[in-house]
């Protein structure tokens, strides 16, 4: 039993490289594109085409064939949006992430330039650990009714999900037509960080991954 337990291992291990693998490609994809709504477009369908047939999707087996691929608000360009990152003093936070065990990460930055749009600003935290990486959870409005109650994920470069670095003028570009959910909104399986209370926007962010609309 131990050699076939290996065997099952290393296969789903191999499964979880590859979809490490699209993912990263996909964003390379959508950094590179000069059009934002076609590399928008390109990341709905890879999604969905991810999600419906490989085997490391985050729906359940069963459901996969029935399903259609995530639910997307249309793209607005008005959520695509421009800020500055000032330097904060730097807040630890551990979260608890089942099997995988404690998760660290540090605030490094808050954003200025989303307060007259959004209703607030948002904090980016560097995941601590080897390699680490930035990680930009938010809750807003919308949380709860139109989207997952546990907010969204706008970046987490470790998993691929990087939109970009900040340009040589100091700002950055955070296009919220590419928010999503965790994966613990579609299973049990998984243990997610959630956006912390300081990451929650007065306004309502109706772009990226919604709920599914009732028919």
């Amino acid at each position: 039993m131990k050699p076939r337990y290996r065997r099952n291992e290393l296969k789903e291990t191999q499964q979880l490289w590859e979809w490490r693998e699209k993912i990263a490609n996909l964003y390379y994809e959508v950094r590179s594109s000069p059009d934002a709504v076609a590399a928008w477009g390109l990341w709905c369908d890879t999604r969905s085409t991810l999600f419906r047939d490989h085997p490391q999707s985050p729906i359940e087996p069963a459901d996969r064939k029935a399903f259609e691929g995530p639910t997307i608000f249309p793209y607005d360009p008005s959520l695509r949006l421009t800020v500055q990152l000032a330097p904060v003093t730097s807040e630890r936070i551990t979260v608890a992430t089942g099997a995988d065990g404690d998760l660290s990460m540090h605030a490094f930055a808050r954003t200025s330039g989303l307060e007259a749009r959004l209703g607030g600003e948002l904090t980016l935290y560097w995941i601590e650990g080897y390699g680490g990486g930035v990680f930009l959870p938010f809750a807003d409005a919308t949380s709860g009714t139109e989207t997952y109650g546990g907010g969204r994920y706008l970046l987490d470069t470790i998993k691929g999900a990087d939109l970009g670095v900040v340009s040589p003028d100091g700002t950055l570009v955070l296009d919220f037509n590419f928010s999503y959910f965790p994966s613990c909104a579609y299973s049990s399986r998984y243990v997610c960080p959630l956006a912390p209370s300081g990451n929650r926007l007065k306004g309502p962010v109706r772009a990226g991954e919604r709920l599914p609309i009732s028919k």
